[in-house]
Parts: structure tokens; sequence; C-alpha cells
């Protein structure tokens, strides 16, 4: 066979390249890959996959979300070490998991910090400026809010003074070393294990109580091992969602701007429901068993004392001084305000 002429073969290649340049070029779609302990089954696994739909059909079709919930991605350790090595692009943390990342946040897990939500909520809208830039200068962007309910201590046996816990192996997040030095600085015995150890943990009695909030005890059947529940609400469980700087400016300023909206909305949804849940989880325990222990008014002072020491130890922390400080400024404000 003789070769093709130069003549016969240019046409050729001029009508290749015109259908190359009118045919629509494909759009490569983005999966954003999300970690979380909370249980696929739970109320905030149902409300982080609603968010994932909204995603979806808000940038139509171009962004989805992919989420590994109930710890399967691993603790909230492993879970920002993925997110740093690319593995995973976001996730939905607790503040011992944000902590991981930015120290500013351990403001958050200061026992009797607060006294309400509405105190909770004006402080992170006054602190959630300084507190994404931290976040930003360690290469995530902050996207919402959560809510994970009010701790409480959950133990095997009934604590009401602040002795009667220290007489318990208590539940400490094995990554947060901050509140590890904090309890043990008050005189407590902490137990640092990751929380997807918890139930072998209560099991075996390495531990022996634990700081949760009811709708977790619940949902994850701890208070089947730790039958009482002191009445007296430490602090609130403040989460928070975030994806990676690399990821996000991947995105389109139009889909990231859906994916923030959807997101916003998701917080507003969790700040409403979630407090709810918490009370409804109470009564679910009662009836299948768990005692609420009640505190007298004088050790209430005991524990509100105790409270003020881990404020005052956290304030010898450069990192976060700043922070709380604001922190409290804006909670005294709010309080005298009302």
């Amino acid at each position: 066979m003789s070769p093709l002429r130069p003549s016969l073969l240019r046409p050729a290649v001029i009508l290749t390249l015109a259908l190359f340049v009118l045919a629509p070029v494909a759009h490569a779609k983005t999966t954003i890959k999300m970690a979380s302990l909370v249980p696929d089954g739970s109320v905030w696994g149902k409300i982080l996959k609603d968010m994932g739909a909204e995603w979806q059909e808000e940038t139509d079709g171009e962004v989805s979300l992919r989420l590994y919930g109930g710890g399967v991605a691993g603790n909230e350790a492993d879970v920002v070490r993925k997110m740093r090595i690319g593995q995973l692009h976001a996730a939905a943390l607790s503040v011992s998991g944000l902590s991981t990342i930015d120290e500013g946040f351990e403001i958050f897990e200061i026992p009797m910090f607060f006294e309400s939500y509405d105190e909770l909520f004006h402080v992170l809208e006054k602190t959630r400026p300084a507190l994404e830039k931290r976040l930003e200068a360690k290469g995530y962007v902050l996207l919402n809010w959560g809510q994970g309910g009010w701790i409480h201590i959950f133990s095997k046996q009934p604590v009401r003074s602040v002795d009667d816990l220290r007489g318990q192996k208590i539940f400490s997040v094995a990554s947060n070393e901050a509140m590890l030095k904090l309890w043990r600085q008050n005189g407590f015995r902490p137990v640092s294990l990751a929380v997807t150890d918890m139930l072998t943990g209560l099991q075996t009695g390495m531990i022996e109580a634990l700081p949760t909030t009811p709708l977790a005890a619940l949902s994850l059947q701890w208070f089947r091992h730790t039958p009482y529940m002191q009445d007296l609400g430490l602090a609130p469980l403040v989460g928070a969602t975030v994806i990676t700087e690399r990821a996000w400016k991947k995105l389109s300023p139009e889909d990231q701007k859906a994916l923030k909206v959807a997101a916003q909305r998701t917080e507003k949804r969790l700040m409403a429901e979630i407090p709810d849940q918490d009370k409804r989880a109470v009564e679910q325990m009662k009836q299948r068993g768990m005692t609420v222990v009640e505190v007298t008014p004088e050790q209430e002072r005991e524990w509100r004392k105790t409270a003020e020491q881990f404020i005052e130890l956290k304030l010898e922390s450069v990192s976060v001084k700043d922070l709380l400080e604001l922190a409290r400024t804006e909670r005294d404000a709010f309080r005298a305000s009302r």
C-alpha cells in the first residue's frame, strides 16, 4: 500500500483538530472524602449526609461527599494526619480533634466555662474570626460549627463530689495531651484512650468514668457500662467541619460558595436539633435503668471552684491566653447584658 500523500493527509488532520476544539470539554467532578467519629445511623450522621446531598444538588453534581463515619478512618488524630497527607479532604471533628490542628480550640474544653447554649453561641460568633485565621495558617478552612450536646459525667459508681471523681479512672482522649495534663494537675486519674477504644475500656474496667453527652452515651451504648449520670453539666461538646485548603482551592468560586451556604444551614440545624435530642436521650436512658445523680449546692460550688483552677492553669499557656481572655470577656459581657 502506498503512503498517503501530504496533500491528502492535511485535510484529515485539520478536520480532526476542528472536531476536538468544537467538542465539549469533560469537566472533572470532585468527590470530597470526609471522615468523622459519628455513627452512621445517628442524628449527626444523618445531618452530615443531608449536607452532602445539598452539596451535590447545589453544585449541579459537580461536588459530591463521600462520608466515612463511625471511626472507620481511625480516631481524630488519625483523621487529621490523613488530611495532611491528602488521603482525606475534610472532617467533622470534636474540639479534641480540632486541638490537634491548633491549640486555640482547647478553650472550649474547660469545664463549666459556659452555663448555657446562648452563651456558647455568642462566644463562638465572637471568636470565629480569630479561630478561622488560626486554621487558615495551618492549611484548613472552617465550613461550620458542630454541636454534640452537653457533657456530663457518666460513671460506674455515683459521682457527686469532686473527690468522688478523683477516685475513679476517667477517660481522656489519647491525642489530647493538654487536657490530659490539666486533669493530672488537678489531682484526677485520667486514662488516655482513643474514642474508638472506649467500649473496650469500659468493659475491661480500664476506665470507670467518662465525660460525654447523653446523646453520645445512648447512641454508642456507653451508658450500659456507666449507669450513673451526674446532673451537673460540665461543658458543651463543640465541634466543627473543616476542609483542607488544598482541596478547597481546587473548587470553583461558585462551588465554594454553594458548599459554605449548605454548611451554614447544617450548622443552624445542629444548633437547633441537638439540644432537644440530648434531653430525649436522658429520658430514654432513665427508662432503661440509668440513674441521674444530683449534687448539692455545696458540692456544686466545689465543682465550680475546681473549674476555675482549670481556667487559671490554661491561662498559663501563651498559645491560647489571648483567645481565652477574649472568650471570657465576651462570655461575661453576654451575662451582664442578660
